[in-house]
């Protein structure tokens, strides 16, 4: 994605806002915010492969979507208060989702009413907006999911070797066979 692809950008800096024209591309220090935007929206690229494997074209899953980006932490950490401005932002923004690919230890994960990404992911939905979160990285042991409020779409990963089939079926009564391979959904509540 290149930087004419992004409509915001923003960073934060002891909770004060710092709004600009993007600059290049918006890459992150480590990559990972730019791979799940890929992941996301990106534009279609012919003939990718892994090491050889796989040819075909890659696109995310949503390629004409636009993407507003609140860059709220630094190699440093995540502030508990700037996370909830910046989803405050993007809700005043417009945005339609928000997706929050981090998250605590599940060791030191606070309750509901004390971490900010529940607080914030509880006001956005309040404003009809849906929030998308990373169940974490320290699986596949139990109780290690974070991202868990009951109102947070939370996805993980997986590498079993399964294909869950069904019928997706739209208002407009139309229907889709449709599987996901090597990636399931977790429901919070069933854990």
């Amino acid at each position: 994605m290149e930087g004419s692809d992004f409509s915001t950008e923003r960073t934060y800096n002891d909770n004060k806002t710092h709004s600009s024209k993007p600059k290049g591309s918006p890459r992150d220090t480590v990559g990972h915010g730019t791979h799940t935007a890929s992941i996301a929206a990106g534009s279609p690229v012919a003939n990718a492969s892994y090491y050889g494997l796989a040819r075909g074209t890659a696109k995310g899953g949503a390629p004409s979507a636009r993407i507003a980006v609140y860059k709220a932490c630094s190699e440093d950490g995540c502030s508990g208060s700037t996370l909830l401005k910046a989803i405050d932002d993007a809700i005043a923004d417009g945005v339609d989702f928000i997706s929050i690919s981090i998250g605590m230890s599940s060791t030191f994960q606070a309750d509901f009413l004390e971490d900010p990404i529940a607080i914030g992911a509880f006001h956005a939905q309040e404003k009809g907006v849906t929030v998308v979160c990373s169940a974490g990285n320290e699986g596949p042991q139990l109780n290690t999911v974070v991202n868990s409020a009951p109102w947070i779409f939370t996805a993980a990963a997986s590498n079993i070797d399964r294909d869950f089939q069904s019928t997706l079926v739209l208002g407009d009564g139309r229907t889709f066979n449709v599987s996901l391979k090597l990636c399931f959904l977790v429901d919070p509540l069933s854990l």
